[in-house]
């Protein structure tokens, strides 16, 4: 999505990314590639740069189909992480520098700590992987659970 935002105007955005969702949520290739069709028929003389940008991307992309829904709402909902990441660079940057190791990863656990100071973030968090954490140990046949036991 971000790549095929950077060969679009900003003001297109919001059409752009109704239109390619369902590419990237279809079931199953075929219909990634019907949604795909319908994406080109639309946009291709407009930003032909993208429609060439994800025909050439095909290859990379197919393989995340195979994946269930809810495994491929993890691997798209990468702007949790990134915020973290964010709220890390920051803080770590505001502090400066750190006597050792132990110290920047007390600070670090501070930081976290801070993000949800009530604990309430935790259950709202656990309730929404309770279906991609079953879906991640029957596609990984018991990765997960093999060291819980």
């Amino acid at each position: 999505m971000r790549n095929s935002f950077r060969y679009a105007s900003k003001k297109d955005w919001p059409a752009l990314a109704r239109d390619l969702k369902p590419v990237y949520t279809a079931p199953t290739e075929a219909a990634a590639l019907d949604q795909f069709a319908e994406f080109s028929g639309v946009w291709e003389k407009k930003y032909p740069a993208i429609i060439r940008l994800w025909e050439n991307a095909w290859a990379e992309f197919v393989p995340f189909l195979r994946f269930d829904t809810e495994i491929r709402t993890v691997i798209c909902s990468t702007n949790a992480i990134e915020s973290l990441n964010a709220r890390f660079r920051r803080s770590v940057k505001a502090r400066g520098h750190f006597p050792n190791e132990q110290a920047a990863l007390k600070h670090l656990y501070l930081t976290i700590i801070s993000l949800d100071p009530t604990g309430r973030g935790r259950q709202k968090w656990m309730i929404r992987w309770k279906a991609p954490l079953n879906a991640f140990d029957l596609a990984f046949d018991g990765r997960l659970s093999a060291g819980r036991k």
